[in-house]
């Protein structure tokens, strides 16, 4: 079987190689794809844009292609799976308007409210004035985002008045693009992030293993927020009994109401969730896609063949898999950035030491990098590689991931030094 897998993360590189695990695929073609695809066995890259839908779809004709796998939520939001599969193309990702969960913040939040998803009270506004009334009314801390896509960084939690204020001018002014037509202001909610990642046929929905990301530039979860520094997996925050309340308040309430919608959605739901101290939580936002960098460190503790949950979505038979799979212990996952990320950043710069970080317990994927004319690794992007490693628990995982960090080098390379300290701190 071929697969073509739609990006050039970290996220699509991860699900490169765990496709290619699968007896039944024998190749994959990544669109562009990144330094680290281009090396993988098995796989070639596609120098297209992600949002070529035509030519995407005459490759995907004349070379066989079995199965679309997209990974980035800019061409689900475009209607990249409604192309493909007027073509008859198969594709893993809603459809545009199921991807509208995500490209749309309060389009999601109506969503929450109709289906009863606990979440977070928010108000819409496409204005700036009423919108700082609004800030002045309900006081401080409170959550500023721009409404549609903003590649994950146009969240502010606002600790100050004058930071909210800023932060709306800058959504309103255009620091987002399109994503800044309209802005949703949050009630500020204490906790933890889990990311829950659930995979589902349009009827039936299962969650993947419950992961945390750490979306802070900075050690102690300070600073600007980013597309995601590090992440591990399991998290223990998500006990078992919290999953079963996710599993009907949230996944299947949500499912339930986007066929009322009459949207039959197939892929992934990622649901944001806040956890309080109690064990209470609200969901903070959806996903239409596999989450970066989370995915990096569900997938290699998943032992069922990712291709057979896929085509089962596809399908529309999920209910007839057997339960999932997973490997013992834990997985981590370091981002190491360019200099000036999530700002302005250098790329181009020459990428050593890749092969000394990976053993049989560690993995690099790339998120933003290239071959050069002399087919060397080099920088090409803000977050450039994900570290991850895996073992018996968090202690060992976490070990392993920053023993392969150590290995790489690049000029202007950051990384947190802080990865999983909440779990580690959790465990004792």
């Amino acid at each position: 079987m071929k697969v073509l897998v739609i990006g050039n993360g970290g996220r699509e590189h991860a699900l490169a190689w765990k496709l290619l695990q699968s007896e039944r695929v024998n190749q994959v073609v990544c669109v562009p794809g990144n330094g680290g695809t281009a090396n993988l066995k098995g796989c070639q890259n596609l120098p297209l844009s992600v949002n070529d839908f035509p030519a995407i779809g005459k490759f995907a004709l004349e070379h066989n292609i079995s199965l679309v796998v997209v990974g980035p939520e800019v061409p689900l939001a475009n209607g990249i799976t409604d192309y493909l599969q007027k073509l008859g193309l198969m594709v893993f990702g809603p459809n545009r308007k199921g991807a509208q969960i995500e490209a749309s913040k309060s389009w999601a939040k109506s969503l929450m409210q109709e289906a009863g998803v606990p979440t977070a009270k928010a108000a819409v506004f496409d204005q700036a004035h009423p919108a700082k009334v609004y800030v002045q009314q309900q006081g401080i801390p409170i959550v500023i985002k721009a409404d549609g896509l903003a590649a994950g960084k146009g969240v502010t939690v606002a600790e100050t008045l004058t930071q909210a204020e800023m932060a709306i001018d800058a959504i309103f002014q255009g620091q987002f693009g399109s994503a800044g037509n309209s802005v949703v202001i949050e009630e500020y909610l204490p906790g933890q992030e889990v990311s829950v990642l659930a995979i589902t046929d349009g009827v039936t929905i299962r969650p993947l293993l419950p992961a945390q990301d750490h979306k802070r530039i900075g050690e102690g979860d300070t600073g600007e927020n980013t597309g995601g520094m590090g992440a591990y997996a399991p998290t223990p925050i998500a006990t078992p009994d919290l999953m079963s309340r996710v599993q009907t308040e949230v996944l299947e309430n949500t499912i339930s109401a986007l066929n009322q919608r009459g949207i039959d959605y197939r892929g992934i739901l990622y649901a944001g969730l806040m956890v309080a101290d109690n064990g209470d939580f609200r969901v903070l936002e959806f996903n239409c896609r596999f989450g970066d960098p989370e995915t990096q460190v569900i997938l290699p503790l998943l032992e069922t063949p990712l291709d057979e949950l896929i085509l089962a979505c596809v399908h529309q038979r999920l209910a007839h898999i057997p339960p999932l799979v997973w490997k013992s212990g834990a997985a981590a996952t370091i981002v190491a950035a360019s200099a000036g990320y999530p700002g302005n950043y250098q790329t181009g710069e020459l990428i050593a030491g890749i092969p000394n970080a990976e053993t049989s317990f560690t993995k690099v994927f790339h998120a933003g990098t290239k071959l050069n004319a002399q087919r060397e690794i080099i920088s090409d992007g803000g977050r450039v590689l994900n570290v991850t490693g895996w073992g018996e628990n968090f202690q060992q995982a976490i070990a392993q991931a920053y023993h392969g960090i150590q290995q790489i080098e690049f000029s202007g390379m950051y990384y947190r030094r802080d990865i999983g300290h909440r779990v580690l701190k959790f465990i004792g």
